[in-house]
């Protein structure tokens, strides 16, 4: 596998997901799977990796869970940020600079661009959302989107 090909690398880093997770159902334990792997396979890239948990108890609210990174934001109201934002419309936010999104929240001052990918059960509820940021401008791309989409939906819709 050569290091620099993306595709290469989240196709290893998803066979390796799923293999540690075969036979596993705790939520918990499957999203910080996904959040240690995935940052230790992109460190270059990936500066914070993790889950925002719709709260049961505020189903219009995400909580943070497992991640890998800095302090996190701990509640995100839907719609509010780009977790919020890709909570509330259930679909993929790419943003190269959250500095010019009019709708980011710093919960780090040193992330510079971000994805987020709504994670949805089996019935097809929303139950998370999979943030990735980086201290880089413009890290994330449809390749990216592409492959996080169908890691997330391997992991938590099957």
């Amino acid at each position: 596998m050569q290091m620099n090909d993306k595709d290469a690398q989240y196709q290893q880093v998803s066979k390796d997901i799923l293999a540690v997770l075969d036979g596993e159902d705790n939520l918990t334990a499957r999203m910080a799977t996904v959040s240690c792997l995935l940052a230790l396979a992109f460190p270059e890239r990936f500066f914070w990796t993790g889950f925002y948990v719709v709260d049961p108890a505020k189903p219009n609210e995400l909580v943070v869970g497992p991640y890998q990174g800095t302090l996190g934001c701990l509640r995100i109201a839907f719609g509010r940020g780009v977790c919020g934002l890709a909570a509330l419309e259930a679909k993929t936010q790419l943003v190269d600079d959250v500095h010019a999104h009019p709708n980011h929240i710093a919960c780090d001052s040193q992330t510079n661009s971000e994805i987020v990918v709504p994670v949805v059960d089996k019935s097809g509820a929303l139950i998370a959302v999979l943030d990735v940021d980086s201290t880089e401008l413009t890290a994330f791309d449809a390749r990216d989107k592409k492959h996080l989409e169908a890691l997330v939906q391997k992991v938590f819709a099957q």
